[in-house]
């Protein structure tokens, strides 16, 4: 009984394994990036996109820096517009540049564990707001 099971089991796999090659193969990675939500968000800051590979850290800083602010201001108004929630980068760039932008590596790091959490608190409540206005 236990052989027929195996068997049954392994017929399976091989009748699922084409179908599975063949969806792998419409897989295509794109860099190009389109949204749902609010498709007309500001891009990133062409510094930020050419940042070299070994400063990433940097980057992923502003990124952190600027979804912390966005969530918080979400909250703080009540409105989940997408200029409210996708604004302009200058904010989270400016914050960066004051704060951060001589620091070493793992102070950044550091402070976007921190940026990180001030979002995770806000996404809650950022989220049932967005949810209401169609945005999230």
């Amino acid at each position: 009984m236990r052989q027929a099971q195996h068997l049954a089991l392994a017929a399976l796999a091989l009748s699922l394994t084409p179908a599975f090659a063949v969806a792998e193969r419409d897989l295509v990675p794109t860099l190009d990036r389109s949204f749902d939500v609010c498709p007309d968000r500001p891009a990133e800051p062409v510094w930020m996109q050419e940042i070299p590979l070994r400063q990433a850290y940097q980057r992923v800083l502003v990124q952190d820096i600027y979804r912390a602010q966005n969530l918080e201001r979400v909250v703080e108004i009540g409105n989940c517009d997408c200029a409210t929630r996708f604004p302009s980068w200058d904010a989270a760039e400016a914050m960066f540049r004051e704060s951060y932008a001589s620091d070493e590596r793992w102070e950044m790091l550091e402070a976007s564990e921190g940026y990180n959490r001030r979002a995770n608190a806000a996404r809650t409540a950022a989220k049932a707001i967005c949810d209401a206005a169609g945005n999230w």
